[in-house]
C-alpha cells in the first residue's frame, strides 16, 4: 500500500526516524498517511500537530497477534470477565442509573442489563478505558500489512473526530487497536454513532457516562438490535446428539432444535416462537451448549468473538438475576494459532477441505473437523481435543 518517497520528505518526519531500524518503512508509511489525510479533507494544522509526531508502537502488534478470543479456551476467557464481581456492580450500577438506563431501553429497544454487560466487559464499568495513545496504535497498526486498509481509515475517522470536537490528544488514550472510552468504540462507530446524552454539545465517551451508554444503545439499535427478544440462551443436549448442525451458517428453527431433543436446562422444553438459532459449543461436547437468537449476531456485530457474544449474553442475564451457568466450562488448554494451522494442514492433506490454514477455527475448519472426527469414531462436535489432535498427529 505505502510507496517509497523522497529523502526531503522523509526528513520531515524527524518523530518517526528514530524507530526507523525497528520498523523500516515506518516514515514512507507515516508520509502517505499524511498524504491521505489531506485528501480526507484535514487542516494541514491538525497533520501537522498529530501526524508528524506519531510513534511506532511494537507492544501495539503484539498484542494484536495474541488475542485472548484466539489464544485463550472458553474456560479461561469466561470466568475472568463473568465474575460475581462484575454481577454485583451492574446490579448496583442500574440502582444508580435506573433513570437513564430505562429510558434508554424505552427510546432504543435494549433492555438495561445488556448495556450494563457490555460495559463491564469493555472497561469494567469505566474503571480502565486503556492508557494507550489512540493516534500511535492506529498509526502502528495501518503500516502493519496484516489490517493495514481497515486501520487507515479508523486513523482517519479519529483525526476527524480530533478535528471536530478538539479533543486533546493526551485524552485520547484507550485499548491497543484504537478503542475509546467507557465503551470501547472504534473511532468510526464513535463518529457514526456516538450520541450528546447529557447536552453538553459534545459527545464525550471518556468521561460522559451519560454519553457513552446513551451511545452504546443506539449503536446497538443501528446493529439490528430486536426488541423483546434475549440473546440466546444456554441449553441441555440429549445424549444421543448428532451435532449435525453447527455455528451460525447451519442456524435452525427453534421448532427443529425441539425436534431434536434440546431441552432448557431446567429440563422444561424449549419456547418455540418462530425464531432462528444457532448451536455453539465454545467448548466442545464437554461443556455448556448455547443457542444464540438474532441478538446474539448482534453482539457479534460489536465484537466478532462467539467467547465475548456468549460472556455479554450471560454476564446480562446474571445482572437480571439468572443464575450460574448448569455446566461450568471446562478447564482445557489454550489452542494456539500454531497448533490449529498445523491441525488444518493435516486436514486438507487428508481431503478435507478447511481452506487456506490460518490458525482460526472459522466455520469451514469445524465443518471439515467435523467429517474427519465422524470417520474416526470420535465425537464429531467440530472442537479439536486432546484426541482429534492424537489422531491427527498433531503435537
Amino acid at each position: 500500500m505505502f510507496k517509497s518517497i523522497p529523502l526531503a520528505t522523509a526528513l520531515i518526519l524527524s518523530s518517526s526516524t528514530a524507530f526507523a531500524a525497528e520498523q523500516p518503512n515506518w516514515a514512507s508509511c507515516v508520509a502517505e498517511l499524511q498524504q491521505k489525510a489531506k485528501t480526507e479533507g484535514l487542516s494541514q494544522q491538525t497533520i501537522d500537530s498529530t501526524l508528524a509526531n506519531v510513534k511506532y508502537v511494537p507492544r501495539v502488534i503484539e498484542l494484536d497477534n495474541k488475542q485472548p478470543e484466539f489464544s485463550q479456551s472458553f474456560e479461561n476467557y469466561f470466568t475472568k470477565r463473568v465474575t460475581d464481581w462484575r454481577v454485583e456492580q451492574g446490579r448496583k450500577l442500574y440502582k444508580q442509573h435506573k433513570v437513564l438506563l430505562d429510558k434508554l431501553a424505552k427510546q432504543y429497544g435494549v433492555p438495561p442489563q445488556y448495556l450494563l454487560a457490555f460495559w463491564g466487559l469493555e472497561t469494567n464499568f469505566g474503571s480502565y478505558k486503556g492508557k494507550m495513545p489512540v493516534l500511535d496504535s492506529l498509526a502502528t497498526l495501518a503500516c502493519d500489512p496484516r489490517r493495514s486498509n481497515y486501520f487507515t481509515q479508523e486513523l482517519m475517522q479519529a483525526l476527524k473526530l480530533k478535528e471536530r470536537y478538539n479533543f486533546a490528544e493526551t485524552d485520547m488514550v484507550g485499548s491497543w487497536a484504537g478503542a475509546m472510552g467507557h465503551t470501547q468504540f472504534m473511532p468510526s462507530a464513535y463518529a457514526k454513532y456516538a450520541v450528546d446524552g447529557d447536552g453538553d454539545g459534545k459527545a464525550d465517551l471518556w468521561n460522559s457516562t451519560e454519553d457513552a451508554l446513551t451511545s452504546a444503545a443506539h449503536f446497538l439499535e443501528n446493529l439490528g438490535w430486536k426488541r423483546n427478544e434475549r440473546w440466546g440462551r444456554e441449553v441441555t443436549l440429549p445424549k444421543d446428539f448428532s451435532y449435525e448442525y453447527l455455528g451460525k451458517a447451519q442456524a435452525q428453527p427453534l421448532t427443529r432444535w425441539a425436534e431434536l431433543g434440546i431441552t432448557q436446562t431446567s429440563g422444561s422444553p424449549l419456547s418455540t416462537p418462530d425464531m432462528q438459532a444457532a448451536l455453539y459449543l465454545p467448548s466442545g461436547h464437554t461443556g455448556p451448549a448455547f443457542l444464540g437468537y438474532d441478538n446474539f449476531d448482534v453482539i457479534m456485530r460489536w465484537n466478532r468473538s462467539t467467547f465475548y457474544a456468549i460472556a455479554v449474553g450471560h454476564l446480562a442475564d446474571r445482572i437480571n438475576g439468572a443464575v450460574a451457568l448448569k455446566v461450568a466450562p471446562p478447564k482445557m488448554p489454550s489452542l494456539s494459532r500454531a497448533r490449529v494451522k498445523e491441525l488444518q494442514i493435516q486436514l486438507n492433506a487428508l481431503g478435507y477441505d478447511v481452506g487456506k490454514p490460518d490458525g482460526i477455527l472459522g466455520s469451514k475448519s469445524v465443518k471439515g473437523l467435523q467429517a474427519y472426527q465422524r470417520s474416526q469414531g470420535l465425537v464429531a462436535d467440530g472442537y479439536p481435543d486432546e484426541a482429534t489432535f492424537k489422531a491427527l498427529n498433531v503435537k
